[in-house]
């Protein structure tokens, strides 16, 4: 057993008390939303999170779901976060492997190029023209293409694999391995962390943007969960002088709000569902990648 001395002590309940200040903060609004999603809003409103079973209800829930907009939305959001990390992780994994082979021909130049794209790009009217002549406008490929590829990503991926032994691949070019072969058999396998690691980061990435889809997309059984949640909070907004019978306000001011926590809920509920499979490769994946 260490003895720790005084100021060791203090220094360690001093870490205790900011981790669970921490957790405190990021745990408490979650715990507030999640149980706001069930409460009357009147009853939210003037006497805060209640406890009582009569003060509960699932009118919020029931109203999204009821709408079979949220369905699709939540499907088309799948397909577009799912289609968008399996093209970011395996361009990712590719270019970064590319540029760790110390044999690569105009490797500086590629590293360069890649680089400059960091701190300068075409915009935002631009990217869309290109989109346009394309042919993408208004198809899923419009949202998973754009932006499939992160520089920093590369870099990430790049710095991994030039940490693996290289040892392993001699060995492998012995034996007769082609390039190929060695990426697949030897260093996919090795490198579960910062896979798992660039899907978490594109999956959350994409699950969270509608900005793109707002640009993008015309046909509305195409909009992904988060615009089609956001048409639904616009719609049950009440605005000022909108309405001039007040009760008529009030019930749709009573709605709007219980739509609000409810779809916070629902558009979360993959990220808290996926994150503790990730969870033990991430903090790998991210420190392997980026010691050197």
């Amino acid at each position: 057993m260490i003895n720790n001395s005084k100021t060791d002590r203090f220094i360690l309940f001093i870490n205790k008390f900011i981790l669970l200040l921490v957790v405190l903060i990021v745990t408490i609004p979650l715990f507030y939303v999640l149980l706001g999603s069930f409460q009357q809003p009147s009853v939210l409103a003037t006497r805060g999170l209640s406890f009582n079973p009569e003060h509960w209800t699932l009118d919020g829930y029931r109203r999204i779901f009821n709408d079979g907009s949220i369905m699709r939305g939540f499907a088309n959001s799948m397909l577009y976060a799912g289609g968008f990390t399996v093209v970011s992780v395996g361009l990712t994994i590719l270019a970064g492997y590319s540029l760790s082979v110390d044999g690569l021909v105009g490797k500086k130049f590629f590293m360069i190029f890649f680089l400059f794209t960091m701190f300068f790009n075409g915009g935002m009217i631009p990217t869309y023209l290109l989109v346009r002549e394309l042919g993408l406008i208004n198809t899923p490929w419009a949202i998973i293409l754009p932006g499939a590829i992160g520089v920093w990503n590369i870099i990430l991926a790049r710095t991994y694999f030039k940490g693996l032994p290289n040892e392993l691949k001699e060995a492998a070019r012995i034996d007769g391995a082609s390039d190929f072969k060695i990426f697949l058999k030897i260093i996919l396998p090795l490198s579960k962390p910062i896979i798992f690691v660039l899907a978490l980061y594109a999956f959350i990435g994409q699950w969270n943007a509608y900005f793109q889809a707002m640009i993008y997309l015309e046909d509305r059984s195409l909009y992904p969960l988060q615009l089609v949640l956001r048409e639904i909070l616009i719609q049950n907004e009440v605005q000022p002088g909108m309405i001039a019978d007040q009760l008529a306000r009030a019930e749709m001011q009573r709605i709007a709000e219980m739509i609000k926590y409810s779809s916070i809920v629902i558009s979360s509920l993959p990220l808290l569902i996926m994150y503790p499979f990730f969870q033990k490769y991430f903090e790998k994946g991210v420190m392997v990648g980026s010691l050197k």
